[in-house]
């Protein structure tokens, strides 16, 4: 219940909605109540052939609903003859629909807002906190397993959880209202049909036990499937060249095979409630039929034909929501268990937060300063002691061998991650004393990958620039020489470029990100191989790109062709996670160390 409660406190201010909605339920309840007690002085009005009594007493009793209907009937008959009589308590029962269902309407209505207005908030911190968390933890987790908690999983909680609020407040009340005029129709007869609700309950408990457990099982394989179906199609040139289609098909195929048996199984354990409590609830009524008969027509009680007739009928009413809660009780395990992975979700808080009283970086004027920093995965050494001073204006370039530690380098500045050991300073100033948004403000990221959105080429480099006119989006596409094929596309800067850029080259998709990263006019820029996947042709026109964005900005990049960072201020060469050479171009070619011959492995596989 602890999960279930949680769940409900995203309904906040839910008396905003509890108010009103037990207001129209008690109304509802009542007068659909009222319908079903107001039959038995229709039976009496239309079946009794004796003429009214003049000396019937009123009830004095508050609880006797059936006896006050019933004298006010004997009295419309006295005053008014049986056919006026007759239209009275139609027009009465009428009346008594109409309000029972305007005020069932009105019900109905709050607890969809209440349901929405709850689905709006859980869905919105789900996805608020995952988009706060660490990158490490994307790394760690499938993509496909945050997609379902966020969209099915919230999905399931929506129409489960949510929906039992409807149940816990008016099907025990509309419950309650029939079994109080069971009691008031025949004390003797209710007592009797007490004692078969238990089996019933018994019965139904036990066919929905397992429900919980399946449920998690459901959404752990959805879970599965999902990141499958993303691999599958952001892989699929990688498939089909390796014609394992099959083989993705096979791997597919088995979670959702799974999948299918786990949920024919939950079905068939919900399914078999209804029918089986709806046998229980027939078996009860002929019970009582047999029981209650043989009171009428033995005549030794006061249990007259038309109230066991209405008494027959309210108790038939009773399985419907006595039938709704049991449902909701299966329905629930299945919310729980999905409630129980989105709050997983929420409850995950990232490694790197600001400390309490984080400052904000408002500029950079001196230097960014690596001080015996230490990185590892795991046990795995990634970078070991590094001491490094980036200047302001300068351009550093990062070189070395495949896993000696240079992106791992570049991800500590902008607080991707955290060293376990030293400390990184921008003007003298921890960056872990500042703000990681204010940090982050200060660069401009351009990494290998080109990481673009499906939208327009215009809003792909005014991202998360709100405030950029066009002006100002096509100035910065100049400097990164990509106007030109640009205003070639068929709606030029409103052009959609598909998913993840699939419309445009691998150049093009490069130019657009520098592009974004001008727009952003960061003091500090990030180039993480930025040219490494390029063709000849496209990796000149991305390189002058990237040479008009350094130029005035400090700049630390990761080169793969070594001779596109010749000219840079510093060349820091790294290898098993230390630094082993530092200076410029020429000085490391002279030293004819570990730069020199990687300068002279490139030349000999370039000829």
């Amino acid at each position: 219940m602890k999960t279930y409660f949680r769940l409900l406190s995203f309904a906040k201010p839910i008396e905003k909605f509890a108010i009103p909605y037990i207001i129209c339920t008690v109304f509802s309840v009542i007068f659909s109540t009222l319908n079903f007690a107001l039959l038995a002085p229709l039976l009496k009005t239309l079946f009794n052939n004796q003429k009214p009594d003049p000396h019937l007493l009123k009830p004095s009793s508050w609880y006797d609903v059936l006896g006050k209907f019933n004298y006010y009937a004997n009295l419309a008959d006295l005053k008014f003859g049986a056919t006026t009589t007759l239209q009275i308590v139609c027009l009465v029962i009428v009346l008594s629909v109409l309000l029972s269902n305007i005020f069932r309407y009105l019900s109905q209505r709050i607890m969809e807002n209440l349901r929405i207005h709850t689905l709006l908030n859980l869905r919105s911190s789900v996805f608020n906190n995952v988009m706060g968390l660490h990158m490490g933890y994307f790394n760690n987790e499938r993509k496909g397993d945050i997609i379902s908690k966020v969209a099915s999983d919230v999905q399931v909680v929506q129409y489960s959880v949510t929906g039992t609020l409807q149940v816990v407040f008016k099907e025990p009340l509309q419950l309650f209202a029939f079994m109080f005029m069971l009691f008031t129709i025949s004390f003797k007869l209710t007592l009797f049909s007490m004692l078969v609700i238990p089996v019933s309950a018994f019965v139904i408990s036990r066919i929905v036990k397992k429900l919980k457990q399946q449920a998690i099982e459901a959404q752990k394989t959805y879970g599965n499937m999902i990141s499958y179906l993303d691999e599958a199609l952001t892989g699929i040139k990688i498939i089909k060249a390796f014609n394992a289609a099959e083989f993705i098909k096979n791997k597919f195929n088995i979670e959702n095979t799974r999948y299918s048996k786990i949920i024919r199984s939950m079905a068939k354990r919900q399914q078999s409630a209804s029918p089986v409590s709806e046998f229980l609830g027939v078996t009860m009524i002929s019970s009582i039929v047999l029981y209650g008969g043989s009171m009428v027509i033995s005549g030794h009680s006061e249990l007259k034909p038309e109230a066991f007739i209405d008494y027959i009928i309210l108790f038939s009413q009773v399985m419907r929501p006595a039938k709704a809660i049991s449902d909701s009780f299966s329905n629930i395990h299945s919310g729980i268990a999905a409630g129980e992975r989105v709050l997983e979700l929420i409850d995950e808080k990232s490694l790197i937060t600001d400390s309490p009283d984080a400052v904000a970086a408002k500029e950079f004027s001196s230097d960014v300063t690596f001080k015996d920093v230490s990185f590892a995965y795991n046990e795995k050494i990634v970078l070991n002691n590094i001491n490094l001073i980036i200047p302001k204006g300068k351009k550093v370039a990062l070189v070395g061998p495949s896993g000696g530690g240079k992106s791992t380098l570049i991800d500590l500045i902008p607080r991707f991650i955290e060293p376990q050991e030293g400390a990184i300073f921008i003007d003298g100033k921890n960056i872990q004393d500042l703000t990681t948004d204010s940090v982050r403000a200060l660069m401009g990221i351009v990494n290998q990958e080109s990481i673009l959105f499906n939208d327009t080429i215009f809003n792909n480099i005014a991202f998360g620039k709100t405030d950029a006119t066009m002006e100002q989006v096509e100035a910065a596409a100049r400097i990164a020489n990509a106007h030109d094929f640009i205003v070639d596309t068929e709606n030029g800067y409103d052009t959609n470029i598909g998913d993840r850029g699939s419309k445009l080259s691998g150049g093009q998709k490069q130019r657009i990100c520098i592009a974004r990263a001008v727009l952003k006019n960061p003091p500090i820029m990030l180039l993480d191989e930025a040219t490494s996947a390029l063709d000849t042709e496209s990796e000149k026109l991305v390189q002058d790109a990237l040479n008009n964005l350094m130029q005035n900005r400090t700049s630390l990049i990761i080169a793969h062709r070594l001779s596109t960072i010749q000219n840079a201020d510093i060349i820091v060469v790294l290898e098993s996670g230390n630094i082993v050479e530092q200076g410029t171009h020429t000085e490391l070619v002279n030293k004819n160390g570990l730069y020199r011959k990687l300068i002279d492995m490139q030349t000999f596989n370039a000829d």
